[in-house]
This record gives C-alpha cells, sequence and structure tokens, in this order.
C-alpha cells in the first residue's frame, strides 16, 4: 500500500512529469507527498581556477547559474503546491542546502514507499556535483527503492514490459511491481534473454504463472540477444509505457553494483522505468 511518496522537485525538463506521476498515484492510493530539493547555492556560485582576465566574467556566470537554479527551484516548489491543492493532496516540503544531496535523499526514502525522480537529472543543479549523470544510479545502487524514474513526456501507464532474469534481484524488482498494484488493469509482457530455449520457456512461464495468479493479463517473448542492445528496441515496438527492471549484480562500484544493462537502460531509455535494486 501507497501512504507516502516522495518526489525530487529539481527545476529539469522532469519535473513537472514527476509531479503529476505523483500527484496520480497519491489521489489514487490516498497518499501524501514530501517534496524534496536539496541546494547549495554557496557551491552552485563558486567560481573554480580561471585565468585572471576571464575571473569577472566566470562570477558573473556563476552568479546568474546560482539566480537560475533558485528560480527553477521556486517554481518546482509551486508546481507542487498548486496540484496538490488543487487535488486535495496532503503534501510538505523539505527544503535543505546541502554541498551533497545523497545522505538526505536516502534518509528520507527510508520513511516512504514510493519515490519518483527524473531519468536522467534529478535535480536542475547536478551540474554542482560529480558524475552528475548518475545521480539517479547512485541512489539505486545506494537501496533506495523502489523508484520510478520518470521521462520527460507524461505517458498513461497501459503497457508494461518486464525484464526477467530469473536472479533473485530479478524476481523480487518484479513481485514488488505486481504486489503494488499501481496499475492494476495494465497488459504486462514478460521478457527474458537466455541463450537456452528451455530455460529461457520455463523462466517466462514461472514468471507469467505468478504474475495471472495476481489477476494480470501477460504476454512474454523470449530473446537470445543482449539486454542491453535489445531491450530498449523491443519496448519500442511493443510501444511499452514504461520498464520494469532489477539487477542481479553484485560488485562494489556503481557501475557493476547496479549492473552495465541497467546502466545503460536508465541512461538511454526514453520512457518511464521502475526500478527496485
Amino acid at each position: 500500500m501507497i501512504k507516502r511518496i516522495l518526489v525530487g522537485l529539481g527545476g529539469t525538463p522532469y519535473t513537472s512529469v514527476a509531479i503529476e506521476r505523483a500527484v496520480q498515484l497519491a489521489k489514487q492510493f490516498d497518499a501524501e507527498i514530501t517534496g524534496v530539493t536539496v541546494a547549495n547555492f554557496d557551491q552552485i556560485a563558486k567560481v573554480g581556477l580561471v585565468p585572471k582576465g576571464v575571473l569577472h566574467a566566470a562570477r558573473e556566470v556563476a552568479r546568474e547559474r546560482a539566480r537560475v537554479t533558485k528560480e527553477a527551484v521556486e517554481d518546482a516548489i509551486g508546481k507542487l503546491e498548486t496540484a496538490c491543492a488543487s487535488e486535495g493532496i496532503r503534501y510538505r516540503v523539505n527544503r535543505e542546502e546541502r554541498e551533497d544531496p545523497f545522505d538526505l535523499m536516502i534518509s528520507l526514502a527510508r520513511y516512504h514507499d514510493l519515490m519518483i525522480f527524473g531519468l536522467r537529472s534529478i535535480f536542475e543543479y547536478d551540474i554542482a556535483f560529480e558524475d552528475s549523470q548518475d545521480t539517479l544510479a547512485r541512489l539505486i545502487a545506494a537501496g533506495v527503492r523502489p523508484i520510478i524514474a520518470v521521462s520527460e513526456r507524461f505517458r498513461p501507464i497501459h503497457k508494461v514490459m518486464i525484464a526477467y532474469s530469473g536472479s533473485m534481484a530479478s524476481a523480487k524488482t518484479m513481485k514488488r511491481f505486481v504486489q503494488l498494484r499501481l496499475w492494476p488493469d495494465v497488459k504486462l509482457k514478460i521478457v527474458t534473454f537466455q541463450s537456452s530455449e528451455d530455460k529461457a520457456h520455463q523462466l517466462l512461464y514461472d514468471a507469467s504463472e505468478y504474475c495471472r495468479a495476481h489477476g494480470f493479463h501477460v504476454d512474454t517473448e523470449s530473446n537470445p540477444g543482449s539486454p542491453k542492445d535489445v531491450l530498449l528496441p523491443m519496448a519500442t515496438v511493443w510501444q511499452a509505457d514504461m520498464i520494469v527492471m532489477g539487477n542481479s549484480a553484485r560488485n562494489l562500484l556503481v557501475k557493476q553494483l547496479l549492473g552495465e544493462t541497467a546502466l545503460h537502460i536508465i541512461r538511454n531509455a526514453d520512457r518511464p522505468l521502475f526500478l527496485c535494486q
């Protein structure tokens, strides 16, 4: 049951979609929303090492960046407040000024049932952090779950593709999505990528029977190719509105812990993802 939703308010092109998705689910489940924005405006306004002759210009650029960031943050907060007020949804906004958002996001995730962020960037000011393109990936690797990573365009969810490998992590992700019943009337398609046709058949049969037991209509497909190469094209051809994806890697580095395939999909997907590492 969903009762508390955490949504990142970053002023990115994804923010409006994240808010719309959070409001839709909060209304459906009578849940409350926590909007979070983490900024360190002093950090954003800092000027790095530049030649003395361009120092003034660099300072102006940094100040303008900080100003634009503040406006983006306030605009995102205003959009959430307006959307929640119009639908009668309980909400609160957590404003923080921190150099690094990860500890705060992980702490807040402990007490929320669902997190909603943008696919590419959680915050407009991710430019202030190292490896900003993988902000979302780092949170997933740190155990923040489940996450809906929204795309730039809002999609009604009618068709959901589940990437299933048979690993325990992959099974947990599939089960979590099914048990939450965020969209109980969706059509599911379970896909697996196995070189053995017999193994693929058994995995798809077991997974589809589980989903059907929960009342879902299910199709299946096996593809012997690499999921990194063929998962997104398969989702496009089938016109999936969302991809459900888990992972089974257990190494220490972010790329290894999250998995090369998962990281590739997060970086390149053009439709929302349901992620539950």
